[in-house]
Formats: C-alpha cells, structure tokens, sequence
C-alpha cells in the first residue's frame, strides 16, 4: 500500500530499531512505547487486520520467539500482545512488562521517551536474546 507507514518501514524508506526480520515478518520497537522494549511485529505483506495475515500461524510463532527475547534480554517477567488496528497495517504490541501479573494495569498509560541511542540498546538486548 502506497501511503503506509509500516510498507514504508519495510522497504527501508522510513527508519526503525529492528530487533527481527525474517522473508515474511518484521519487529521493531514502537516510537510511543508503552514499556521498556514495546515491540512492533509487522507481516511484509500488507494485510489490514491481523486475523487476515498468513501464515497466520508463523506469524504468533514470531510473537512467541520475541517475548520469549524481550523477558531473556530486557528481564521482563512477562509480555502483554494487543492488536488494536489503528493503523491500517495488521500489527502485533509485544509490550513487555516488569511487574507481577496482579498489579499491572490492563489500561493504555502514557508513553515513555527514550534516546535514539537508548532505544538502540534496547533493539541491541532483544537481537541478542534471540
């Protein structure tokens, strides 16, 4: 698709902090993280809503394979997924959380600002968890 953000993300003519790529899906972290290592996971094929991305399958095994990278180098206990569709490119939060499952809250908060720099250490912890 012509005027989306994430197509644009794919073919390289926007920047982003990488953390996967294979020849089917894409992750990097979020401009607006919600947490420390908020993670996006893209298909490079453009799909609108998530439930129609295939192989629908693979693609959740991604998301596996990146909390499982987020709680190994970021130390996170846990990690929440959230499709919201905002965005007209189907797309999975991975948003890691530091915290014991009964106190976090389930509600957006407010976005946290990091470096490019910082975010590039954080990008970097996640690749080598992998």
């Amino acid at each position: 698709m012509e005027d989306c953000i994430f197509c644009k993300i794919v073919k390289g003519e926007l920047p982003s902090h990488k953390v996967y790529e294979d020849n089917k899906f894409m992750a990097f972290l979020d401009i607006y993280p919600k947490s420390k290592g908020h993670t996006l996971i893209i298909p490079k094929k453009h799909f609108r809503w998530v439930h129609d991305v295939e192989p629908f399958g693979e693609y959740w095994q991604v998301a596996r394979k990146i909390a499982r990278a987020q709680e190994k180098g970021l130390s996170a206990k846990w990690t929440q997924y959230f499709t919201h569709g905002l965005i007209p490119h189907a797309h999975i939060h991975m948003k890691p959380r530091y915290e014991d499952v009964q106190g976090a809250s389930m509600l957006p908060d407010e976005h946290l600002s990091f470096s490019k720099e910082e975010f590039e250490v954080i990008a970097a912890k996640i690749r080598k968890a992998f």
